[in-house]
């Protein structure tokens, strides 16, 4: 159980001391890797999702490392279950001091064959799910008390060939983001957004084995060269939630090694081993055997 480690995090031990945090989707992938920097910080990280057995397994994690969690089984597309959960969170805890956005969900398609029902689940999910957590917070205790929200979304900035229905959600999820920066600033919520490309994560395990490999060799013919570590974008995450940030709001930090950037180049890409990864997670990400790791990332210290 990895007894005694703990997240090797490049930000102060009691940054979130005593804080409430929700994070969606928080039993595995990249929201698994945020909970635990979180809690690593002092946080009190609650973790939700619609599996109760992942939830529970990040939990135990936690406690193994020294750190303190809650958790809660929700589907984030049933607005009801969402505004209960998310008031009797803060009638247990007296408080929600932030919340991460991290659920949800696609698969790899040709747009002309995304059936309805596919496309409602996704946008439902991505869009509608992100919308309810974040309007229940909002009501039942950032009105109040202020806070910080912060958006998983996806590199969407060129389109999102293979997945317009995630591309559309997500592009909602960046508009709603400044959005509600705006509108709810005068209560003290600042709303950003956080923008992962290619990452190592156990999310890219729920794709085809073909995807998975096309992934492979695609993901890394990016500037940077490779694919992303969760705690890249966990680190982004906490950033943007933290004291650090009390001037940023309605804005997206893209963790994605330049791939927004990439364009048909004039020139070729030069494949290099320059770009050192930074992987402060002490637990491994589950992934596909055909994302082979270059390097076990650099540690940094502050």
């Amino acid at each position: 159980m990895n007894e005694g480690r703990r997240f090797d995090s490049v930000f102060r031990p009691d940054l979130f001391r005593a804080q409430v945090i929700l994070v969606t989707g928080g039993g595995t992938g990249i929201g698994r890797c945020i909970a635990h920097e979180l809690a690593s910080l002092g946080a009190n990280p609650i973790l939700a999702g619609r599996r109760l057995d992942p939830l529970e397994r990040t939990q135990d994690e936690i406690t193994a490392s020294g750190g303190a969690s809650d958790i809660v089984t929700l589907d984030i597309r049933d607005e009801e279950a969402v505004d209960a959960v998310i008031r009797d969170i803060v009638n247990r805890h007296g408080r929600l001091d932030g919340l991460v956005n991290n659920a949800g969900g696609q698969f790899a398609s040709p747009a002309a064959f995304i059936r309805p029902k596919g496309w409602r689940a996704v946008i439902d999910t991505n869009l509608n799910g992100t919308w309810f957590v974040s309007q229940a917070a909002f009501v039942h205790a950032f009105s109040r008390s202020g806070g910080a929200i912060v958006n998983i979304v996806a590199d969407i900035w060129n389109g999102f060939p293979g997945m317009a229905h995630t591309g559309a959600a997500r592009a909602g999820v960046v508009n709603l983001t400044r959005t509600l920066a705006v509108e709810w600033a005068p209560s003290g919520v600042r709303v950003n957004a956080v923008a992962p490309g290619g990452i190592l994560s156990s999310g890219l395990g729920n794709y085809p084995p073909e995807i998975q490999e096309e992934a492979a060799k695609l993901l890394v013919k990016i500037p940077a060269s490779r694919v992303g570590t969760e705690s890249e974008v966990s680190a982004a995450v906490v950033f943007l939630l933290s004291p650090a940030a009390a001037y940023i709001t309605g804005s997206v930090i893209k963790v994605d090694g330049g791939a927004s950037l990439q364009k048909a180049p004039l020139l070729p890409l030069v494949p290099h081993d320059r770009s050192r990864s930074w992987n402060g997670f002490h637990l491994q990400a589950q992934v596909p055997a055909c994302f082979s790791r270059r390097d076990d990332g650099e540690k940094g210290t502050t």
